[in-house]
């Protein structure tokens, strides 16, 4: 076949399509992921791939790769006749991945820090809104996808690729664990009010921080309320199992 036969080459079009892959593999890939540190696929449930193909409109060859990505991370684990399951996680497992998130979370202020524009600030006084709706009406999953966003909304205070990748996989390494360890416990709903209020003068002394530009600060308090946070689960933790 001659080559004025063979179809131009089209640089666009390829990267389009490869776009569009990549953009529907990590949708899919985000979407399990946070059903999984919201406990919707609580530890022990299989994953079928042609269940999650169908409900995305996809074939299995990209659940698949999102599947094998989640195994890798730990949120999943292949068992030989049985298939995909979610993993189970306790509080011991996770000290050492605490220990390096205290240790990271100080680094947002010092590794190539953003400055935060008005839009950032706003965002952040925006999730400060939500906080204080959820103090007068708490509710554990609202409180865990706060959570989340705040998460992302500090990890854009750096623009270190490799320290914002490094901690968010670390951090949807230990994100499920509150959850499952607080609904446990008797105290649960005092146990929950009790981490909002935490969480909510986190956020605000953040939002001040970032108010008045000091992202050093906004390290700092992050690093003190991450390893409070580990304490606090470590003794609830040990109150379930009496």
């Amino acid at each position: 076949m001659p080559d004025e036969d063979l179809p131009a080459f089209d640089p666009k079009a390829r990267t389009g399509g490869d776009r569009s892959a990549r953009q529907r593999f990590e949708h899919i890939y985000h979407t399990l992921r946070t059903r999984i540190c919201l406990l919707d696929y609580p530890p022990g449930e299989r994953l079928r791939e042609e269940d999650l193909a169908e409900e995305f409109g996809v074939s299995r060859t990209p659940i698949r790769r999102v599947l094998v990505k989640l195994e890798a991370e730990g949120f999943l684990r292949s068992v030989h006749g049985v298939g995909t399951i979610v993993t189970d996680i306790e509080i011991e497992e996770l000290e050492q991945v605490y220990q390096l998130r205290v240790e990271l979370a100080e680094l947002i202020g010092r590794l190539m820090p953003v400055e935060p524009d008005n839009s950032k600030r706003a965002a952040f006084r925006e999730l400060l809104s939500r906080c204080e709706g959820l103090v007068g009406k708490p509710d554990a999953r609202e409180f865990a996808r706060i959570n989340m966003d705040f998460f992302h909304l500090l990890n854009s205070l750096t623009g270190n690729e490799p320290l914002r990748e490094i901690s968010e996989r670390l951090y949807y390494q230990t994100t499920r664990i509150w959850l499952k360890t607080a609904s446990r416990l008797s105290q649960y709903e005092e146990i929950l009010m009790d981490e909002i209020r935490i969480f909510h003068r986190e956020v605000a002394d953040i939002v001040d921080a970032v108010n008045v530009g000091d992202l050093r600060v906004v390290g700092l308090i992050r690093r003190a309320h991450i390893s409070m946070s580990f304490q606090r689960l470590r003794n609830e933790a040990r109150r379930a199992y009496r």
